[in-house]
């Protein structure tokens, strides 16, 4: 790397993206004031570029430009430079990001936008090499090109940037409002679910595949709701190619971003927070639904990996673990069979490098990646004529034995930040897990988190703020900070029926509809009222590698008036569907957590309250019973005596009536404001509840 003997700007910043550039050349400023005063002072255009510290591309763009003395030097003499992480400035990065889609056709990072003093796009793309090569034109030539023609010609730049803003803007704020979702809708999108199903390999479509998992869960409540054997056909082969290709981490655990490539094998490395919550929380609900053992283990080491490799001291979860070490893409994770001899010998490493797919010629740039696409455990076990459970215990004892030989390699870098969001999503996840695997553990780690973020990421008066590194706790929340964490409490209150939780996710619901709430159209802004105000204020809607703010708010403003029989907020449910029906409608599979809202909202919702004493085993084992079941559109509510109980009763009044009879744990099911007989029979909850 290029070091200056003076560090530019971003030496000050809390990101680890921003300080990865704080040595280059170029000065850069952060996003900011003092940037824009500057550029209007010298009346010069802004270099705008956005990524994020695991990035692949955004290394090789600052090594090939950024560490460049001449791209540095072009840059420093005609533009202002801005660095953004797109994970701390998620509004930044949305809104250039949708100049970047119209004005090219794609989009990703890095992003490189070029603005005019007063922020106006006129310019972007993605990745740009030094020079021209791969097709694509150079650094050099774009800056030396802009830069001569905005010295010739500047109002002409301002022209063209008034016009996307205005091409942009219409299309962040195209809601279409037209549309009607119905129960009708969710066929639709289980209909076009399988017809994009790859049946061969999995997942949709073709390469590059994401694991998108908010999808899979929607076809899960969907098969819950039909009983159509397709859709759980298609959860089932999709998470099962996913874990035996090379993206899952056979040694140490957890997901990559996304493949490559259709079948699964080859990683994009980089590993996201919140990829990993989000796949918990599906193949915990596979397991539910199935009874499969297997998608447990998978969510099991899913959390290991979560809670040794990602976890703060203080309980909160970093964002994410980068694709390179030592300049290279995956050399952390691949393995030659020579490698694995030398630390299992040779009878075990033989053994593990047949069953893993380790090969002489390699299933990566000569190398190989650990997988199990043309084979399972139990299918080598039988060729091999091995007992199955003697294979497991041998895979395990070398599987130990090459993490810790993996763990002396040089590790790649880590984005230690906590994300507000990113945190409610793993909240949610280890609630869900906790309650379905009866694994306290889990709950403990949940609760560790959320008491960070409600402690270090609120301002005193209540304000959320996004993100915390290092000390700092900044950067007004997003309209994701603030549904994803109110998805997370109220998960965690059904896991742990701590009513602290439930109250505060009240509180931030409300503190949402306030700050990000459009009264007129329905709703949620991306940014908040209180926030910088930029070129245009969109709500996103689309699921896109994350469910958007928009959909889990939906599904949560469901939950919560029901719980609280609020009809305000009851009023602000309905109002949430409607706001964006023509666009869910128009192409339901892009928006799945929207539809689990429209399903939880036709599909009769029952509440299960459990009244009696938590400190009694009969009424331990009644929650238990409830909480290992899949019932998503379920509500499960404690209501225990004494003091304790009137705090619930003053909060959510459905329980009012619902006491223990003759002092024993006591279960009340009710759908449609109609209740059925309460139980004191485990069996007949099961049963009882296993009908909703």
């Amino acid at each position: 790397m290029t070091t200056n003997i003076k560090p530019n700007r971003l030496i000050t910043e809390k990101s680890p993206y921003l300080l990865q550039h704080a040595h280059n050349p170029v000065e850069w400023f952060p996003w900011g004031e003092e940037a824009f005063d500057k550029a209007k002072r010298e009346n010069k255009p802004i270099f705008l570029s956005v990524g994020y510290s695991t990035c692949h591309w955004c290394h090789v763009m600052a090594h090939e430009s950024f560490e460049d003395q001449t791209v540095a030097d072009m840059l420093n003499k005609d533009f202002i430079s801005i660095k953004v992480d797109r994970e701390e400035r998620p509004d930044v990065d949305h809104i250039y990001m949708a100049v970047c889609l119209a004005m090219t056709g794609q989009g990703g990072w890095p992003l490189t936008v070029f603005l005019t003093p007063e922020k106006k796009p006129f310019f972007a793309g993605t990745y740009f090499p030094r020079s021209r090569k791969y097709n694509r034109a150079g650094m050099v030539e774009i800056v030396a090109q802009i830069a001569g023609k905005w010295q010739e010609d500047a109002d002409r730049f301002r022209e063209v940037g008034d016009q996307v803003i205005q091409e942009t803007s219409s299309r962040l704020l195209e809601h279409r409002t037209g549309g009607e979702l119905t129960e009708e809708t969710l066929h639709e999108a289980f209909l076009l679910f399988d017809k994009m199903f790859d049946s061969e390999h999995g997942g949709f479509g073709s390469s590059p595949k994401f694991p998108t998992s908010h999808n899979l869960s929607f076809l899960l409540r969907y098969y819950q709701k039909t009983g159509k054997e397709r859709a759980r056909e298609i959860v089932e082969k999709t998470l099962d190619a996913m874990y035996r290709g090379g993206m899952y981490d056979h040694i140490g655990f957890g997901f990559s971003r996304y493949s490559v490539d259709e079948k699964w094998l080859v990683p994009h490395f980089e590993k996201m927070l919140y990829d990993n919550a989000l796949l918990i929380m599906t193949y915990i609900e596979a397991y539910q639904v199935t009874g499969k053992e297997k998608y447990a283990v998978v969510a099991e080491q899913i959390i290991t990996y979560v809670l040794r490799d990602m976890t703060d001291e203080g309980g909160a979860f970093y964002s994410a673990e980068d694709a390179d070490s030592e300049g290279e893409e995956g050399k952390f994770y691949v393995w030659t069979p020579d490698e694995v001899e030398n630390v299992l010998g040779i009878e075990e490493g033989d053994l593990y490098s047949e069953l893993y797919d380790i090969t002489e010629s390699g299933n990566f740039e000569g190398h190989n990646i650990p997988n199990l696409i043309g084979t399972t455990m139990e299918s080598f076990a039988k060729r091999k004529q091995i007992p199955l459970d003697e294979l497991k215990q041998r895979i395990e004892v070398s599987r130990v034995k090459l993490f810790a030989h993996r763990e002396r390699r040089i590790h790649p870098g880590k984005d230690d930040k906590i994300l507000t969001a990113w945190n409610g999503l793993m909240i949610t996840a280890l609630s869900k897990a906790a309650r379905a695997m009866d694994k306290p553990a889990y709950a403990e780690a949940a609760a560790k988190a959320a008491d960070f973020l409600l402690r270090e990421l609120r301002r005193e008066d209540g304000r959320l703020l996004a993100r915390y590194r290092d000390g700092e706790a900044a950067f007004l929340g997003y309209v994701d900070d603030y549904a994803f964490l109110v998805w997370g409490l109220i998960e965690l209150y059904e896991t742990t029926f701590e009513l602290r939780y439930l109250r505060e996710a009240v509180q931030l619901n409300a503190e949402m509809l306030r700050l990000f709430g459009d009264e007129e159209k329905g709703g949620l802004f991306f940014y908040g009222s209180d926030a910088e105000q930029l070129l245009t204020r969109p709500k996103e809607i689309y699921d896109g590698a994350m469910p958007s703010g928009n959909g889990a708010a939906a599904l949560n403003m469901q939950r919560l008036a029901k719980l609280t029989y609020d009809a305000k907020l009851s009023q602000a449910a309905d109002v949430q569907l409607q706001a964006f029906a023509g666009a869910v409608a128009s192409y339901p599979p892009g928006h799945a957590l929207t539809l689990a809202a429209l399903d939880f909202a036709y599909g009769e919702a029952s509440e299960i309250v459990i009244a009696g004493d938590p400190a009694k085993q009969e009424t331990q084992h009644m929650l238990r019973t409830v909480q290992r079941q899949y019932l998503p559109n379920a509500l499960l509510i404690l209501h225990p005596p004494g003091a304790a109980g009137e705090e619930v009763r003053k909060l959510i009044p459905l329980v009012q009536d619902k006491l223990p009879l003759g002092g024993q744990a006591t279960a009340y099911v009710c759908q449609n404001f109609t209740c059925q007989a309460p139980t004191q029979d485990l069996e007949e909850l099961e049963n009882l509840s296993s009908k909703h």
